[in-house]
């Protein structure tokens, strides 16, 4: 299994002090920055596009795992790359042309990952699995943050982990939505090696401890 790596959410973060979130990721030893985009359409919420992605690189030599919870999601890749992102993950349910697309995020120099929402059954990505650099399992509905896990979707990763194994695909398996103390072993248990964590790190006191924390609750013998 791969080692567990951390990637706080800029959506719970305060924006008035971005520089000095990335320092706090950095100093708690963040493995990268989630940086979560919305459209307003496929999910009821609107975030930021690619100049917030340009002034997080600005802030931080992470890598930059970009979310885009977007309709027509091919409309954002060329803007993102450019802007700096490392890693692009595009929603199954959200286009037609999936394999084209990740396709298309590999030639941009970029990680390809496919989400999907907790309804989305597993069979919507196992065509596409040699084509992905990592695979999101959504642990909440999308759109908002601070959302309560889905109890269920630990089965889900634990299939999700045997489908990757099985296709001998080397994607990471990604999860997202109520990642915290008391919910990333399960995770981690399940076969997840990247924990998306926004309100567990940035609703903390201390949020560069809050990381190494994540890291060391998940890190528990099983």
């Amino acid at each position: 299994m791969n080692p567990i790596r951390i990637a706080p959410s800029i959506l719970s973060a305060d924006f008035a002090c971005l520089r000095d979130a990335m320092a706090l990721c950095e100093r708690g030893g963040a493995d990268w920055i989630h940086v979560d985009v919305m459209d307003g359409q496929f999910v009821p919420n609107l975030t930021y596009g690619a100049k917030v992605i340009d002034a997080v690189r600005r802030c931080t030599s992470l890598p930059i795992d970009v979310h885009l919870m977007v309709l027509h999601p091919e409309s954002y890749l060329d803007d993102f790359a450019r802007a700096g992102a490392n890693g692009l993950t595009i929603h199954a349910e959200a286009t037609a042309h999936l394999q084209r697309h990740l396709a298309y995020i590999r030639s941009l120099g970029c990680r390809a990952g496919v989400a999907i929402n907790p309804g989305t059954p597993l069979d919507a990505v196992r065509e596409v699995t040699s084509d992905i650099d990592l695979l999101l399992v959504m642990t909440v509905n999308p759109g908002f943050g601070g959302q309560a896990f889905i109890p269920a979707s630990a089965d889900k990763i634990r299939r999700a982990r045997h489908m990757l194994d099985d296709s001998r695909s080397g994607a990471d398996l990604e999860v997202d939505g109520g990642v915290s103390r008391d919910t990333i072993l399960q995770c981690r248990r399940a076969g997840a090696d990247v924990f998306v964590a926004g309100n567990a790190v940035f609703s903390a006191s201390d949020p560069s401890a809050a990381i190494g924390e994540l890291r060391s609750a998940g890190m528990e013998v099983a």
